[in-house]
């Protein structure tokens, strides 16, 4: 996907490079002058926009991308010897988001897998794997996000080939795991999809799932298989980190479910005051702002939320925020699902800046000028090495 037109004089940047030091990333108060375009990470292409002008190539990106404190030592595979590299790991990716399962694979500097997915007139899917996985750990890379039902019968499918192809161990990994919404009853005869959908990908031979922010952390409960569940939060604070915003800031959850969320945002922010936003939801993607729990007058307000759909919830809290007196608000979450009418809420003015990761593909339509994507694929990857090798997930984020 390539990024819509920059303003005339704004820069811009797509990938940043993941060899890039932690260290060397400018602290949060003095940092490169701010940017104001799209800035999307996606693909393997190094690609950056300056005045308008698309450039590839060895260029620095400015900004932050996240990298581990404590890489493992083994991680930097790609600049190994191809043959004394781990051949027992193999990565597929199916078609919800190549980018990025293309990204992962570069980090661990090894190819991704071969494999055939297609569909039959009908709209059936088919999936051959075109190399052999026998005695090796497999990981699947899919995010389940619209069209949800299409990739998650894909995965299904991916997993059986899996199994059935001998593999020693199959772990799924699913940057945005859809139907994670419906993790409990709230009224009478409703479904409990996320328990349906975590017994459907065991019952399909998955050994273990990696996911990343989801929606409800009981919903990690439903599954009867290892998880491991990881957080783009880091992502997010390092890129904030490379900008130069204020010194009055202000975390905000844009309802009482997240504030969890965005007191453990707020903590690693300079320890930042926090406020709510308190709304009733009327119905299922609408939602009505009550009021606010917090002082955010004259301050710079950075909402924070696991992800994005019509907007509704967001947009009308920053309102209120402005009604409040904040003087600029800032939107960040994991995952962009960006349902109609998303785009046009977020596009409205009302936001500085909205800032999400590439845990799901976004098309070009849905791309505009207050839209920053951040990658995902050192996180992604980082967690895959260590889950091959045996070793400690949490280490990454400590």
């Amino acid at each position: 996907m390539a990024a819509t037109a920059a303003a005339p004089g704004a820069a811009s940047y797509l990938l940043l490079s993941p060899r890039r030091s932690r260290a060397a990333s400018p602290s949060f108060r003095a940092a490169a002058p701010r940017f104001r375009s799209p800035r999307c990470v996606l693909g393997s292409e190094q690609l950056r926009v300056v005045d308008g002008v698309k450039r590839t190539g060895g260029v620095e990106p400015r900004g932050a991308v996240w990298t581990p404190k404590a890489p493992a030592p083994e991680a930097g595979l790609a600049a190994l010897p191809r043959e004394v590299r781990d051949s027992r790991m193999k990565i597929f990716s199916g078609t919800a988001n190549r980018p990025l399962s293309q990204e992962i694979a570069a980090y661990l500097g090894v190819d991704l897998g071969k494999i055939l997915i297609k569909r039959f007139a009908d709209g059936e899917i088919y999936v051959q794997l075109q190399e052999s996985v026998r005695g090796c750990d497999v990981f699947l890379v899919q995010p389940t996000c619209s069209p949800v039902n299409e990739n998650l019968m894909e995965l299904f499918i991916m997993i059986d080939a899996c199994r059935r192809a001998s593999a020693r161990s199959i772990t799924v990994v699913i940057p945005y795991f859809g139907y994670a919404r419906a993790d409990r009853k709230a009224q009478g005869r409703e479904a409990i999809t996320a328990k349906l959908a975590a017994n459907l990908l065991t019952e399909a031979g998955s050994d273990r799932v990696i996911v990343c922010d989801i929606h409800s952390t009981q919903a990690l409960g439903y599954f009867d298989i290892p998880v491991d569940h990881i957080y783009g939060q880091p992502v997010i604070l390092d890129y904030l980190a490379s900008k130069t915003i204020s010194e009055d800031l202000v975390v905000v959850s844009p309802d009482v479910g997240g504030v969890v969320r965005a007191r453990a945002f707020a903590k690693k922010l300079f320890d930042a005051p926090l406020a709510i936003v308190d709304k009733r939801r009327q119905g299922h993607n609408m939602s009505e702002v009550m009021h606010l729990i917090g002082d955010v007058k004259g301050k710079v307000a950075i909402m924070v939320d696991d992800m994005i759909d019509t907007a509704g919830t967001i947009t009308s809290a920053a309102a209120l925020l402005k009604q409040e007196g904040a003087e600029a608000v800032y939107a960040c979450c994991t995952h962009a699902v960006f349902s109609p009418p998303a785009i046009e809420r977020l596009s409205g003015g009302i936001f500085e800046e909205v800032i999400v990761t590439n845990s799901i593909l976004l098309p070009e339509d849905k791309c505009f000028p207050q839209l920053t994507v951040l990658s995902m694929a050192n996180l992604v990857a980082e967690t895959i090495w260590h889950v091959h090798r045996d070793g400690s997930v949490s280490s990454i984020f400590q």
